[in-house]
């Protein structure tokens, strides 16, 4: 490819082009490409200003159909972009390709091919030597053809003509002062006396239409104009013009070296003030694409999160790689808004940095904030800067610093939310979090170097457990690697699990872990401290608001305010389902904080009342979904412990769902606290949750736990219930000698206590456990012996619990009709005594009858009703259970596809269960239909 640098034919001399700087247009090799409709050359548009570069799916679509657009625009957005391919398909060497996430224009030849990135290519040639540099700003000015992106509407087009307007103008100025330079400025006047018009309180603009006038013989008519211009500054910002016009002005009135060729009039101050351009960048990639779609549809961007999370770091390696964007200039201040010594910079000690920094001169500046301020505005308006505002305490820490018009971009950060901001101004906010850990891996291997991250590969891998994917302790750890005489990897790792937060204190405030977390924590109230430090203690991972107001002792309301404090202030955040979680090592931090800083019984307090909130929630929960279930007896709750409300059964087991953790958190607290009663009857309240949800596991280590506890609790019924559900449990994780031995103790302590209740249900879980052996015969015989039991007992919905048992075994043995005649009395009772979980067990134990009876419709019909009423229970244990009967009727009755249906179900859910056997024996049933 080449391209032509004669002005007088305009032109672009390459195979393919992609015009911007005028109508969006194409050609190749001369002839017009139809590119269609106007949304169509917007796609076209919004990859070729980036050409060589992806632009990610969701702001292609933004920069076709706006922000609000709907989800359809993506596949219209495909279907333009597979139009576009077709017509540039001759087109040899240029093509749109897809890459991670987006599209990108790429060519195939380091020329460009588009007639922006000729343009800017030029102006970054045109340095040095005056002649040459006019003659390459001029054949860069000879690219446009009218105005941007013409044929191409939306806020996208609009924002973007704008900016690239920006650039023609400020290619113009530098032409303009080239030219006055070469004494040539009569050929100027007409052309800035239209621009000076446009622009009258520039004062560039003005310099060089006075130094065109002159150098035209004009130079009354220069003075006229300066005395116009001063009287606008005086009058409309109260300043007068700066030391350069002055100059200007004055030798021109004395004729003294009055500036001719060679001369320079008034040159623009571009300050560079960018910090260093942090090395090594890993990763963000996301983060970065969130920042080009927020700064192409809004002056302003803030990137927000903790200290430590690599705001700053984010924003340079942005500012860098978009400067060439920004030829007025790049400004950067650290407003220290979480400043060690607390020693914040104001806003008006910003500004007055600004002013310094673009050239204005002591004398001119105002003396008043205010008028600075305005001084500042009016001095980048219709400029194209980049402003970095690092470090903002607040929204106010940065208003004024704002310019007044849309040509520049201000990118904020802060460990502050800055709602203000966004509602105020406009702006996007990009929330920054830790990073994946192949980022981290990724960050630890370049700053350790390649070939050790490869050779203490397991080591990486542990630290990067350790810091979380947070930035500043994956530096520090790399930091430790490289200045530690002798410093291993595998002997950091042991460091850090040892004494995690002091590893990472490393004396220097900007390089310690705890110093930065400490800024954040010292600018919160007390109030905002205090419930820090709480949620750190109550561990689990999140809480909701009910469990929090509980642990606060407040109001919802008022622990509503100070999360949300804690929120903006970046220490805790809130996830979709609105609980409010913090990182590990914040989570340390906070905990540290609260044993320094809040007295014992403060803190006991606080867990009292939150194991309280988590213990009455679940007992009420376990209630709603097995209202038959012998209850136990709780303390009342203690005072400021405000227990959730559930409605009905589904509500229950959403919750369960939720706070399942959370509830494990709570026993875990309760037994290192030594407070047995919560620990078992937190056990006692999860087990119904854990049988249904098939949360085997996590039955043992709670019902452990609570049999410990129960040894040290006056009441035997509570070591025999530990038994009985730990039988239970291990029968169903086929740890068969385990399960006899816990129920034989459970039956022998009920027969001592002669508690009759006890001895019913443990017959029950001893009739499951010799199922799971296989002995049918000794589990039927348990079955009647709890029936009996159950009857003495006089309650109906045992019994029909009892019945069930007894006919399910019975059918097992081949007793169909002792086996129906037991399971349809069952489902009479459940039925009288509306018990839905019962009534689709019995079904459930019908539809297997039925089946193996031959009657393979009523089978089918059976399980259809056991399965809808588990799935209006969220049962999941029993919905793969009824799945797995469903199937075997459907296949004897040829009904292959709906077999087959039903069997993945089930085998989905005993994988999620972890149920290995059960799966095993579902895929074979699967095989042996594809055999079929």
């Amino acid at each position: 490819m080449s391209w032509s640098g004669d002005r007088d034919e305009g032109a672009l001399r390459v195979a393919v082009v992609v015009r911007l700087l005028g109508e969006v247009s194409s050609e190749v090799d001369g002839q017009p490409v139809d590119l269609g409709t106007p949304k169509q050359r917007c796609v076209l548009a919004a990859l070729a200003v980036d050409a060589g570069r992806v632009v990610p799916m969701d702001r292609l679509v933004e920069r076709v159909s706006g922000a609000d657009a709907a989800h359809r625009s993506r596949a219209t957005v495909q279907s333009y972009i597979s139009r576009l391919r077709q017509a540039l398909a001759g087109a040899g060497g240029v093509s749109i390709v897809r890459r991670s996430g987006g599209y990108a224009l790429i060519a195939d030849t380091a020329e460009p091919v588009t007639d922006l990135h000729r343009f800017r290519d030029l102006c970054a040639q045109a340095g040095g030597d005056d002649v040459q540099a006019v003659r390459v700003w001029t054949e860069a000015l000879a690219l446009w053809r009218g105005q941007p992106l013409t044929g191409v509407e939306g806020e996208w087009a609009e924002a973007e003509r704008d900016r690239l307007s920006q650039e023609r103008l400020a290619a113009e100025h530098d032409l303009a002062d080239a030219v006055l330079r070469l004494g040539r400025g009569g050929q100027l006047v007409n052309e800035l006396s239209a621009r000076s018009a446009r622009q009258p309180l520039d004062e560039r603009v003005t310099g060089q239409y006075m130094l065109a006038l002159h150098q035209a013989g004009r130079t009354v008519d220069a003075l006229d104009l300066y005395r116009r211009v001063r009287a606008r500054l005086v009058e409309e910002l109260g300043t007068e013009p700066g030391a350069a016009l002055q100059d200007l002005h004055q030798r021109l009135l004395t004729a003294d070296s009055v500036p001719g060729g060679g001369s320079q009039g008034p040159r623009a101050v571009v300050p560079r003030q960018l910090l260093m351009a942090p090395a090594p960048f890993v990763g963000r990639q996301d983060e970065l694409a969130a920042l080009d779609a927020a700064l192409d549809t809004s002056a302003v961007a803030a990137i927000v999160g903790s200290g430590g999370i690599g705001k700053s770091w984010l924003a340079l390696h942005w500012a860098h790689r978009h400067a060439h964007r920004f030829p007025d200039g790049q400004l950067h201040v650290d407003l220290r808004g979480f400043s060690a010594d607390g020693d914040v910079l104001s806003p008006a000690s910003a500004v007055r940095g600004f002013l310094d920094a673009l050239g204005v001169e002591p004398g001119r500046i105002p003396v008043e904030p205010h008028a600075q301020a305005a001084l500042f505005r009016s001095l980048v308006a219709d400029k194209r800067m980049l402003l970095v505002l690092d470090n903002a305490a607040d929204t106010a820490h940065v208003t004024p610093l704002l310019p007044g018009g849309g040509s520049c971009a201000v990118l904020v950060t802060s460990r502050n939310r800055l709602p203000g901001l966004v509602t105020g101004h406009g702006a996007r906010q990009v929330v920054l979090d830790v990073l994946g850990d192949t980022e981290s891996r990724d960050l630890l291997g370049a700053r350790l170097g390649t070939a050790q991250a490869e050779a203490e590969r397991a080591a990486v891998r542990d630290l990067v457990e350790l810091c979380g994917g947070y930035p500043l302790a994956l530096s520090i750890i790399a930091g430790r690697a490289h200045t530690g005489p002798g410093s291993s990897l595998p002997a950091l790792a042991a460091e850090l699990r040892e004494s995690l937060l002091d590893v990472l204190d490393e004396g220097d405030p900007a390089a310690s872990l705890p110093a930065v977390l400490s800024l954040s924590y010292n600018a919160l109230t007390a109030g905002q401290r205090t419930v820090f430090g709480l949620l750190a203690i109550a561990q689990g991972p999140g809480t909701g608001l009910p469990a929090a107001a509980s642990l606060t002792g407040l109001s919802q309301a008022a622990t509503r305010t100070v999360l949300r404090g804690l929120e903006q202030a970046s220490l805790i955040s809130q996830d979709a389902l609105g609980r409010y979680g913090m990182h590990d090592l914040i989570r340390r931090y906070a905990d540290d904080a609260a044993h320094r800083d809040l007295a014992a019984p403060e803190r006991e307090s606080a867990l009292r009342r939150v194991i309280g909130f988590y213990l009455h929630t679940a007992h009420a929960a376990d209630r709603l979904v097995y209202p038959h279930r012998v209850d136990i007896p709780l303390d009342p709750p203690a005072r400021g412990c405000s227990p959730q409300p559930l409605p009905d059964s589904s509500a229950a087991m959403v919750w369960f769902d939720a706070e399942h953790l959370c509830l494990l958190a709570a026993q875990h607290i309760a037994a290192a606290l030594g407070w047995r009663q919560a620990v078992w009857q937190l056990a006692w309240s999860l087990s119904t949750f854990h049988q249904l949800r098939g949360h085997h596991h996590d039955q043992v280590r709670t019902w452990q736990a609570a049999l410990v506890a129960s040894e040290h609790l006056p009441d035997p019924a509570a070591t025999v219930l530990g038994h009985r559900q730990l039988g239970l449990v291990h029968a169903e994780l086929g740890l068969r000698e385990q399960a006899l031995d816990h129920l034989l103790r459970a039956l022998a302590l009920a027969e001592q206590h002669h508690d009759v209740t006890a001895q019913a249900h443990t017959h029950t879980a001893l009739a499951r456990a010799y199922e799971q052996q296989g002995d049918d015969r000794s589990a039927l015989e348990h079955s009647v012996r709890s029936l009996e039991l159950c009857r003495v007992l006089g309650n109906p919905v045992w019994e029909a619990g009892a019945l069930n048992g007894v006919g399910w075994y019975a059918v097992r043995l081949g007793e169909h009709d002792r086996a129906r005649e037991h399971c349809q009395a069952a489902l009479a009772l459940y039925r009288a005594h509306d018990d839905p979980a019962g009534e689709a067990g019995v079904l459930d134990s019908l539809g297997y009858i039925a089946h193996l009876a031959g009657d393979h419709a009523q089978a089918v019909d059976h399980y259809r009703q056991s399965l809808a009423l588990q799935r209006e229970l969220i049962y999941d244990y029993a919905i793969a259970e009824a799945l797995a009967g469903l199937g075997a009727p459907h296949a004897a009755l040829g009904q292959f596809d709906e077999a087959r249906a039903a069997w993945q179900e089930a085998l989905e859910i005993y994988r999620q269960q972890g149920r290995t056997e059960e799966a095993q024996r579902i895929q074979e049933r699967l095989d042996s239909l594809d055999r079929c």
